[in-house]
């Protein structure tokens, strides 16, 4: 069975473009049909073409070509894993960014290239973890920035309508139950005990 050549590409969101990783993946003569996409946030490996692409179709022998490190994903730790998972299942993975592993050694010299290639992985995968902490961070402090000002988060608290005080009135006289009392006010079971407990 003859060795084959994948690519893989990745945006986080749907509308974000494939366009410059594909044209990098089909200069290094791949095939269409075996260059696998996801529109997906690369936090975990969780991802339906990326899933398909390591379980159904790389084999032994095979070629994996990306274009930067962080497409795989951008946890250190993933990153890590997917490695020795190619290694052990003798997949090898081709970084367009990192152009010492695009290079073939001849045979007996593969060491130079694992040398060198762990050494990169350590770095980027060091880079991208940071670079996902920081997201992280500027997220937190946005919200604390957000909430200092007064802006409300998450879901609008639920309002009192015109008529809770009389309604209420009514209910706590015991002129009526407290179902009629939601009926009258149009209100949810929850909304309704949230507002009266507050």
């Amino acid at each position: 069975m003859e060795n084959r050549i994948y690519g893989y590409a990745r945006v986080s969101t749907k509308e974000q473009c494939l366009d410059r990783q594909l044209i990098a993946l089909r200069e290094q003569g791949i095939e269409e049909r075996n260059i696998i996409v996801d529109k997906e946030s690369g936090k975990d490996l969780e991802r339906k073409g990326y899933q398909a692409l390591i379980n159904t179709m790389l084999r032994r022998g095979d070629t994996l070509i990306i274009k930067s490190l962080d497409r795989l994903s951008r946890n250190k730790c993933d990153i890590k894993k997917e490695l020795e998972r190619f290694k052990e299942n003798g997949i090898r993975l081709k970084v367009i960014d990192l152009p010492t592993t695009m290079i073939d050694f001849p045979d007996g010299q593969e060491w130079v290239m694992e040398m060198v290639n762990n050494i990169l992985i350590e770095v980027l995968g060091t880079i991208a973890e940071q670079e996902r902490n920081s997201i992280k961070q500027r997220q937190a402090e946005g919200i604390a920035a957000a909430k200092e000002k007064g802006a409300e988060l998450g879901r609008p608290k639920a309002q009192k309508p015109e008529n809770w005080d009389s309604v209420i009135a009514e209910m706590k006289a015991g002129n009526i139950t407290a179902t009629k009392a939601m009926e009258m006010l149009n209100m949810k079971r929850t909304t309704f005990y949230k507002l009266l407990n507050s």
